[in-house]
């Protein structure tokens, strides 16, 4: 069974930092594409971040040149490195995966293409 399990939300205020983590479980974590998504109340869900199982990252223009997405293969962590965060990044964050065999090529910030969710993690900015 896939397992997602993100941590790392809090209440910070404008211009800090947080960083997101997702654990997985239960599939090949390094052969997957994964991704962080965040939705606000009110709003869609929106793509954030995206990496595929060789390292290639996509980005939301606005998070773009602020956050940064990483994964930890041997750890089958993926991470999140906000900064310079603003109150309009206030959202509960979630991460995806799409489990592949062969390997996951093309980041995406598509929401139908992963398959597998956590059960997300809040983030406040206060200004």
């Amino acid at each position: 069974v896939v397992q997602l399990v993100e941590s790392g939300g809090g209440t910070v205020q404008a211009g800090g930092s947080l960083r997101l983590s997702c654990e997985a479980s239960g599939y090949t974590y390094s052969a997957s594409c994964v991704a962080w998504f965040r939705q606000a109340p009110g709003k869609e869900r929106e793509g954030v971040a995206a990496i595929d199982s060789g390292g290639r990252t996509r980005y939301a223009d606005s998070v773009t040149g602020r956050f940064t997405i990483s994964r930890d293969n041997p750890k089958n962590t993926l991470y999140l490195q906000m900064n310079s965060l603003k109150p309009e990044d206030t959202a509960m964050y979630y991460c995806g995966a799409l489990p592949a065999t062969g390997g996951c090529y093309g980041p995406s910030l598509s929401g139908t293409v992963y398959t597998s969710w956590g059960q997300g993690t809040q983030v406040t900015v206060s200004s």
